[in-house]
């Protein structure tokens, strides 16, 4: 920062040099691109596990925390699968708090929808932050709080109190209902 300092769970961030600021990344956060970032010679499934790599996790747990439906390249996938490839990758390490660079400015309109509902349900269910940027009204009624920013300043900060904003079920609830059960 410029001036004043950064604190995430009482950690002052600002201050940490870069070995330790690598490490609170890696134990305390989770990041979502607009781009994607996956690495296109890992499969779904290693792209998934890598952030798990970095915390020692054994290679068969991370593979079984990672599993599922992921075991495609990401050249084999659409974009909207890409994104989910990394949602998921930012999610399975439970982190607090998760970054979330315009998540859905590839995306059409109903993959959108999708991408904004998993990123919700999976922070509804993990009890985390998303910290989301977005240029799109629409993405951003999904959020608690809205803070706008025109070059650089706050322009407002207001909680979201719109009644008509999206609700979003939780993943674990929305697997029950489609007859998964955790």
């Amino acid at each position: 920062p410029t001036r004043g300092g950064v604190r995430i769970g009482g950690v002052p961030v600002s201050k940490l040099d870069e070995r330790e600021l690598a490490a609170f990344r890696q134990k305390h956060l989770g990041f979502v691109f607009q781009s994607y970032n996956l690495l296109p010679n890992l499969t779904a499934l290693e792209n998934v596990a890598m952030p798990l790599m970095f915390r020692g996790v054994p290679k068969e747990q991370r593979e079984r925390a990672a599993r599922g439906v992921l075991s495609h390249y990401p050249r084999q996938m659409s974009g909207g699968q890409q994104q989910r490839v990394g949602i998921a990758r930012a999610f399975v390490t439970k982190p607090e708090v998760v970054f979330a660079d315009e998540p859905t400015g590839n995306l059409d309109s109903k993959t959108k929808t999708e991408v904004m509902t998993m990123i919700c349900a999976f922070a509804h269910d993990f009890n985390q932050t998303i910290v989301l940027v977005t240029h799109d009204p629409q993405m951003a009624s999904y959020a608690d709080r809205i803070v706008t920013l025109l070059d650089g300043r706050i322009t407002s900060d207001r909680l979201n109190t719109d009644l008509s904003r999206p609700t979003v079920p939780s993943t674990l609830s929305a697997q029950r209902t489609q007859g998964v059960d955790r």
